[in-house]
């Protein structure tokens, strides 16, 4: 893989209003207001977060709600992907980000899914949808990129003709490096 697994990297709260809770085995800890937490490329946001920490002190789960819950995270391509719903559920062990209700994720460079349930692989960019009731999944698929080519010139006569005749300045017509040439013709000429 092109860039390092951001599971692998610590998990850092960058901003909550208040928390409550501590870093022990099987605990969790709820921050609320304007939370915003990173680890590696990925970066949560949302209104109210529980930290789940399993038996091993690790974070295995964080449960975000906000209006909306959003996530983001660069792939392997370095294309971003971004994600918001109004619960946003992910599994730090397994990098899977579940978005309930109102979901949309949005792929760069590849396309957009809307759902009431999305489930993206932030490793391998899977991503599964369906809805509930009356409701329907939306896609979106972008064409594959083509290479811009540059433009043919108009005319296949050469560019540079016209220009090689060109003198490179005004000043330079008007050297005095012709006078020398001059007169030494002329004094060649006066010369028995």
């Amino acid at each position: 893989m092109a860039k390092q697994d951001d599971r692998n990297q610590p998990m850092n709260v960058v901003h909550a209003d208040s928390f409550d809770g501590f870093n022990a085995p099987n605990s969790i800890t709820t921050l609320t207001g304007h939370v915003l937490i990173t680890q590696g490329t990925m970066k949560v946001t949302g209104d109210l977060a529980k930290i789940h920490v399993d038996g091993d002190q690790q974070v295995s789960r964080i449960v975000v709600t906000g209006k909306p819950a959003h996530i983001e995270q660069l792939d392997d391509s370095g294309n971003l992907m971004t994600g918001d719903a109004l619960t946003l559920d992910y599994d730090n062990i397994n990098g899977i980000a579940v978005l309930i209700t109102d979901a949309v994720v949005h792929q760069q460079g590849r396309g957009e899914a809307h759902g009431d349930k999305l489930t993206y692989n932030t490793q391998t960019a899977y991503i599964t949808g369906e809805s509930n009731g009356d409701g329907r999944v939306h896609m979106t698929f972008l064409p594959k990129p083509h290479p811009v080519t540059p433009a043919k010139p108009a005319s296949t006569q050469p560019v540079a003709a016209p220009s090689a005749a060109k003198p490179a300045s005004a000043s330079s017509a008007a050297k005095p490096a012709s006078t020398p040439a001059s007169s030494s013709s002329t004094s060649s000429q006066r010369q028995p």
